[in-house]
């Protein structure tokens, strides 16, 4: 709001309470006057005159106020900026299901000589990644077209995971291994931890430094399935479920996709579970 609008805003506002103020106390309180043997620019009302008392104070107190108003800086006025609400709206969309707490900090964009908008929407350009110093764009839909990108800073904090003493490839985690911590993940490699419960029991790929936050492609899952082992085939979809066995040809850890030779000589492909056994969903 610029500050001929603002001053605007505050003289109506001030004039308005004074005014109301004033005429309902002086509606209430004269009607029950004593009538004076006076000419009438002489009467004198005491209560009246009590009330006015009070109007003079609270009209000291509201042009203190407005005066108080009138010296604010000019970030503290209303400034509703389509553009960028539009834009944040659509980030914090984008990026609700980002673990930890997501502050998204916008960079100004000079619209002021964009033709007039009734409707805008926000996208991400081809390329933008919702993470750290980005942009967004925000189209206008109607009457006019155009569209504006906008500075993003997108900073998540969160717990993640780092190791608490060197660890050796092959090693398996424990959770002694391990500690906790909060920071910017933002800041942090990509694929970090951020539970203990999802480090503990697998296996370092490589050696590890203390201190070093731990990523999950460092980590190898326990094998459940290995080459060659006779495993359970649960083929199953919408009303129906089968079981039969068959041969394992590579190992896999709980989730990974396995290969399986059939009795018939088939070769088929499914997911390996926890129970040792192969799911194959139709």
């Amino acid at each position: 709001m610029a500050d001929s609008q603002k001053t605007r805003f505050l003289k109506s506002t001030f004039h308005a309470i004074t005014t109301y103020r004033f005429k309902r106390q002086v509606s209430i309180l004269a009607p029950a006057l004593p009538r004076q043997n006076l000419p009438p620019g002489k009467r004198i009302y005491p209560p009246l005159r009590s009330c006015l008392g009070q109007n003079i104070v609270m009209l000291c107190r509201l042009l203190i106020l407005f005066i108080f108003f009138l010296c604010l800086p000019q970030s503290w006025a209303v400034n509703f900026d389509p553009v960028l609400d539009t834009a944040e709206r659509y980030v914090r969309m984008q990026t609700q299901g980002l673990p930890g707490k997501v502050n998204i900090t916008l960079g100004k964009v000079d619209v002021s000589r964009l033709p007039a908008c009734s409707a805008h929407e926000a996208y991400a350009p081809p390329g933008t990644r919702m993470s750290g110093k980005t942009h967004v764009a925000v189209r206008c839909l109607g009457p006019n077209i155009w569209s504006v990108l906008v500075p993003v800073q997108i900073s998540v904090t969160g717990t993640y995971v780092s190791t608490a003493r060197p660890l050796t490839a092959g090693q398996v985690i424990t959770a002694g291994d391990l500690v906790t911590s909060t920071g910017d993940l933002e800041s942090l490699p990509p694929g970090v931890v951020n539970e203990a419960s999802a480090a503990i029991g697998k296996t370092v790929r490589n050696s590890l430094a203390a201190g070093q936050p731990l990523r999950s492609n460092q980590l190898i899952a326990p094998i459940v399935i290995r080459l060659g082992q006779t495993v359970r085939v649960i083929s199953q979809g919408n009303g129906f479920m089968v079981s039969s066995e068959g041969k394992a040809l590579t190992n896999a850890a709980e989730g990974e996709v396995v290969q399986i030779r059939m009795p018939s000589g088939q070769t088929v492909s499914g997911r390996a579970k926890s129970d040792g056994s192969i799911e194959i969903s139709f």
